[in-house]
């Protein structure tokens, strides 16, 4: 009976850290040019959260635009979504992004974005 308390006090207590380091790997990258202020929303195809810190952009054309944000956005990292508004049909790094919970109605934090920085993912 001890030793199967101790398993799963010891699973208790590594799941989060686990669960931080599998978030807290982003996939290396190269850059491929001088970084873009804004991107079309038309030309998004697909984004990839990495972190708290960083999303990858993919567009048409199967271009990869990384942006790493200028300081953590909490929840950003295990919730993997979220939210903008524009109206003048791009996203620029200017604008804001909030984290969506998928638990529910709740918004999270709101955080700045930054410039749309062209890389080659690392194979």
């Amino acid at each position: 009976m001890m030793r199967r308390l101790f398993v799963a006090a010891f699973l208790t207590m590594t799941a989060p850290a686990l669960a931080r380091d599998r978030i807290a790997q982003v996939p290396p990258a190269s850059p491929t040019g001088p970084p873009r202020t804004c991107l079309p929303l038309a030309s998004i195809t697909e984004t990839a959260v990495r972190s708290d810190r960083v999303i990858d952009f993919r567009t048409t054309g199967r271009r990869t635009y990384r942006v790493t944000l200028p300081h953590a956005c909490p929840g950003l990292g295990t919730e993997r979504r979220f939210g903008y508004a524009t109206s003048i049909g791009q996203l620029c790094a200017q604008d804001l992004i909030t984290v969506l919970y998928v638990s529910g109605p709740m918004r999270g934090a709101t955080c700045g974005l930054a410039p749309f920085q062209p890389i080659t993912p690392a194979p």
